[in-house]
């Protein structure tokens, strides 16, 4: 069984120039490695995030990005050195892997999950608790918003950045039945009512 952990609860918030944002950062412990789930923007929240865990930047083994909006990536700067993945490439350097179905190396399911972003893509693990979706903007919230848990209003919520209402609706149907955990882009970890 995986160990999922958030390290750092996103957030969104409107200013007056745009927005303050960086992603939830979580760290998923699977098949003796550590992944770390989109490394969001602010780097000393993530630095003391990981310190908390013992963790140092070179002990993350892998970072599994959800999609390459810049407040979700912008940390992967700290890890040179590890393998770093998408929806279906594993890279480290100038080697590239491409896989689908599981993350290499690990239990860990991968679906593709676009209309957010074309590239989107959620990372799913088996635990003690049950099925923890770590969801990227596959769902989320700005400004503190909660979330209707309910699974109607969990597949047609809001997406003021959505590039494909449709594809969306049909990525979220994808995972909402399988999960029971959804631990979104930017907001609180939440469970599914079904």
């Amino acid at each position: 069984m995986a160990e999922v952990k958030v390290l750092i609860e996103g957030y969104a918030k409107r200013i007056e120039e745009g927005w303050l944002a960086s992603s939830t950062s979580t760290l998923v412990k699977d098949s003796g490695k550590n992944i770390l789930v989109d490394p969001g923007a602010n780097k000393k929240d993530l630095l003391e995030a990981l310190s908390k865990e013992g963790l140092k930047p070179e002990d993350i083994d892998i970072i599994f990005l959800t999609h390459c909006h810049l407040d979700h990536i912008l940390n992967i700067r700290l890890f040179p050195n590890c393998f770093t993945c998408d929806c279906n490439t594993m890279r480290n350097g100038d080697k590239v892997k491409v896989f689908s179905g599981l993350l290499p190396g690990t239990n860990l399911e991968v679906i593709r999950t676009p209309g957010h972003a074309r590239e989107h893509a959620v990372l799913i693990a088996d635990t003690d608790k049950g099925k923890i979706c770590v969801a990227g903007d596959l769902f989320w919230s700005g400004d503190g918003v909660e979330f209707k848990k309910d699974k109607e209003s969990l597949i047609n919520m809001e997406d003021i950045h959505i590039k494909d209402q449709g594809i969306l609706i049909e990525s979220r149907k994808k995972v909402i039945d399988i999960v029971d955990y959804i631990i979104p882009g930017h907001g609180k970890m939440f469970k599914v009512d079904k």
